[in-house]
């Protein structure tokens, strides 16, 4: 693709990205195929392409428009797109630089201003967002139906192991993930006890900064990132393997922290050793299947029981690692079900489902007739933000895939 970006942006590391990005595009419209907004909008300018004009038309001078920030708002950052695109296009980036340029020539209007400043202050505050979800739990049969359905029952973590291993791992605990599911962390770290391996958790940890930087907080994510590097860093120092992440949507977070941070003379070098350290769980277990296998040895298959995986868009096409987990499972004797358009977006998609309402709940109702349809016994996920989503929509017990092995090796 041409481009011809205008003085104030031209020469700025934001805008020779972004340049370089566009003229890898070749308009091919590959791209349209997997995107989950337009295969329900059906307008060009909800999708990857039509997107991408829009953000070269600002950063060649155009003005921007409250109609270009909607289309721009619409997207899910799946990042489908670039799992399709032959040309390796890295269009979460770009939409992330032509976001910050629309936001900043668009004002908000309050009542939606204020709604992404109050998602910013509660969601990645760990304490304030648990007292919240307590009060909602408690209240739960007071709220209306729509509402009651997104808080979910509370539930008991099982005990974290306190054997004290060689081998040791730390693990990001997150935000919300400790309130809205407890068990995942512990059942992560009792599977990994069983092979030998610590997990141990970093307190004064917080939010990974996905939600900040999806929000067009950057400065504020980029903090974010730097309190955790800090945080870290002593664990770091003393010998852990990897910092394993059960939410991949903090995943791909954090294995960006050495490019976002790559600026930073102060952390980058740190950032790129978090980076290089951060594992998704699965990564952890697929490099210990001869060890649970000889643990499962004389084990009833659960080939009677039928699970269905919903592989979140951050863990396919964020981190690359499409049909790694169900392969992952299937390996591990369990029975997983067929999922039509596995690569579409459940409708999470982080803060989506309060600021897109409407769109998310369609693709959330396509989702679960989608991973429904082989009639599963539960339904399982490997992100946090997936996992509650769907859970509002069916009686189905919907948990993180971890879980299952913890439960199957106790």
């Amino acid at each position: 693709m041409r481009t011809d970006l205008a003085a104030f942006i031209k020469d700025s590391p934001a805008g020779r990205e972004a340049d370089a990005i566009l003229r890898k595009c070749v308009h091919c419209g590959f791209c349209a195929a997997t995107c989950p907004t337009y295969q329900l909008l059906g307008d060009e300018l909800d999708g990857p392409r039509g997107r991408i004009y829009l953000i070269k038309q600002v950063l060649e001078g155009h003005p921007a428009t409250e109609k270009t920030q909607l289309h721009l708002d619409r997207c899910l950052t799946c990042r489908a797109c670039e799992t399709t695109c032959p040309s390796g296009v890295q269009y979460g980036r770009l939409l992330d630089i032509g976001r910050h340029l629309v936001d900043a020539r668009v004002p908000r209007k309050l009542p939606a201003a204020l709604l992404r400043r109050l998602l910013r202050a509660v969601i990645p505050q760990r304490a304030r967002f648990a007292l919240l979800l307590r009060l909602g739990q408690q209240l739960r049969a007071l709220l209306p139906t729509a509402l009651a359905r997104k808080i979910p029952h509370r539930a008991a973590a099982g005990e974290w192991p306190q054997s004290r291993h060689a081998r040791r791992m730390l693990v990001l605990d997150g935000c919300a993930q400790p309130s809205l599911s407890p068990a995942t962390n512990a059942a992560a770290a009792r599977v990994l006890d069983r092979l030998g391996i610590t997990l141990e958790r970093a307190a004064a940890a917080g939010c990974c900064g996905a939600l900040s930087q999806h929000l067009d907080a950057q400065d504020e994510a980029l903090d974010q990132m730097r309190r955790n590097v800090d945080v870290w860093w002593p664990a770091i120092d003393n010998g852990i393997e990897a910092i394993v992440m059960t939410a991949s949507g903090c995943g791909v977070m954090v294995a960006d922290y050495g490019r976002l941070l790559a600026h930073d003379p102060a952390y980058a070098e740190k950032a790129a050793r978090v980076s290089a350290l951060s594992k998704d769980i699965s990564e952890i277990i697929a490099s210990e299947i001869p060890v649970i296998k000889a643990m499962l040895a004389g084990h009833a298959r659960h080939a009677n029981v039928p699970i269905s995986f919903h592989a979140p868009c951050t863990l396919q096409h964020g981190l690359g690692m499409k049909g790694r987990v169900e392969a992952l499972l299937g390996e591990l004797g369990f029975t997983l079900t067929g999922v039509a358009d596995s690569h579409l977006c459940c409708g999470s998609a982080g803060t989506y489902s309060i600021l897109q309402p409407a769109l998310s709940q369609r693709l959330l109702a396509n989702k679960i007739k989608a991973l429904t349809a082989g009639k599963p016994a539960a339904i399982v996920t490997a992100n946090i933000g997936c996992q509650s989503h769907l859970q509002s929509a069916t009686a189905l017990p919907v948990k993180h895939w971890i879980e299952l092995l913890d439960a199957r090796l106790a």
